[in-house]
């Protein structure tokens, strides 16, 4: 690399966290937690392996970690004044027509009880039931990159009916008890509010299965490809008539195998993600668009087999839907790298608050890195969906 370019990634990247400076300042009364702040999402840029208070204090030349802790616990100023901040630095830098929305939810491995929300539940992440937080997440998907929206921790019904234990964990009083699906929905509608620009949203079967969620989207205008049981109920049309109802699997099962076709799902580290897809039209809500039913095959496995429920412009294609439902893996990604680079579960807080604030600020470093490359134009050596 010439001394010149190098030069330039340096300013580039001092201008970026600049703009950050500037978009976050006013949430901060006094400059000490604001000039915090700012280190705190440039330690979490940095390639220390664990990025909590310590090594970040550390990192920002501080001999002590108190304020660092202080900005994730006492010091005044509201996580979702600078998740709307977010909102804006991604509609600029990120922001497309063609955009995705898409719901996921990843599981913070915790020991003991006292942590907000930890409880033996699923986890994604770890493949069955652990002691964990759940968080879930929106994140955008556009050709010129990928990064978090929105985040809301999980409450399991046990947290929400014991007042003195969220009391302790500095739960408020007025968070009540939102299911996964309900939490989707109302990110998703903040989003939209803050004029984000996004033509689809997509998520795994805990989102698809939902009706509510469903029905909340298209009363957004918003189209869908959402993931479904193999026993996702649906009624069949055929040239507008109705054509038999019953389980998507068996739907499916009865098409002749001519109805498949290959198409992507979009590029992924070992070149194009081919499988064979297949739609069925159903019955939907009247004068809103089009209802599909999609399914996915394996080239290798016949028998493995993913379903989807979409809810689409009139004529969309089926290159289209496989676009769409491709794209849920870019969360997947999204998880993966805001872990590895911008210490997504390296917080070491218990409170309500400093979960949110912690995870904020990284959700900032991310896109802030999202930006950084899509203006060096790394998307198109990286996987895409595009």
């Amino acid at each position: 690399m010439s001394d010149d370019i190098w030069v330039a990634e340096i300013q580039e990247w001092a201008d970026g966290l600049e703009e950050i400076r500037e978009l976050i300042g006013d949430q901060f009364a006094r400059t000490e937690p604001r000039n915090n702040a700012v280190s705190y999402i440039r330690g979490l840029l940095s390639d220390e392996e664990r990025k909590n208070s310590w090594t970040l204090s550390e990192r920002a030349g501080q001999g002590t970690p108190d304020g660092m802790q202080r900005l994730l616990s006492t010091t005044d100023w509201d996580p979702d004044k600078v998740r709307d901040a977010l909102f804006g630095y991604v509609k600029k830098h990120l922001g497309d027509p063609e955009g995705i929305l898409a719901i996921d939810e990843t599981g913070f491995l915790k020991k003991g009880t006292a942590s907000a929300g930890v409880a033996r539940q699923y986890s994604g992440t770890a493949g069955r039931v652990e002691n964990c937080q759940i968080g879930v997440f929106l994140s955008y998907a556009s050709p010129a990159g990928r990064t978090f929206l929105d985040r809301e921790l999980y409450l399991p019904k046990a947290w929400i009916e014991d007042e003195a234990r969220c009391k302790r964990a500095g739960i408020p009083e007025e968070r009540e008890m939102a299911t996964k699906p309900v939490l989707a929905g109302d990110m998703i509608e903040r989003a939209l509010d803050a004029g984000i620009q996004a033509e689809w949203t997509t998520g795994d079967a805990v989102y698809g299965q939902h009706t509510g969620l469903r029905r909340r989207l298209e009363a957004r205008g918003m189209h869908y490809v959402m993931a479904v049981p193999m026993n996702q109920h649906a009624i069949a049309r055929a040239r507008g008539s109705v054509g038999g109802d019953g389980r998507a699997d068996e739907l499916f099962a009865a098409l002749d195998r001519r109805a498949w076709r290959t198409r992507t799902a979009g590029t992924g580290t070992k070149g194009e993600r081919l499988y064979a897809w297949a739609r069925i039209r159903i019955n939907g809500p009247a004068e809103t668009g089009e209802h599909w039913l999609l399914a996915r095959r394996s080239l290798k496995d016949p028998t493995d087999l993913a379903y989807f429920i979409c809810h689409t412009p009139e004529n969309v294609t089926l290159i289209e839907l496989a676009r769409v439902a491709g794209a849920r893996w870019a969360i997947e990604e999204t998880f993966q790298t805001s872990k590895g680079e911008t210490g997504l579960d390296h917080y070491q807080v218990r409170q309500y608050t400093g979960w949110y604030r912690h995870i904020t600020l990284s959700m900032f470093a991310h896109a802030f890195l999202s930006v950084i490359r899509s203006k060096k134009g790394a998307r198109t050596q990286a996987p895409s969906t595009w």
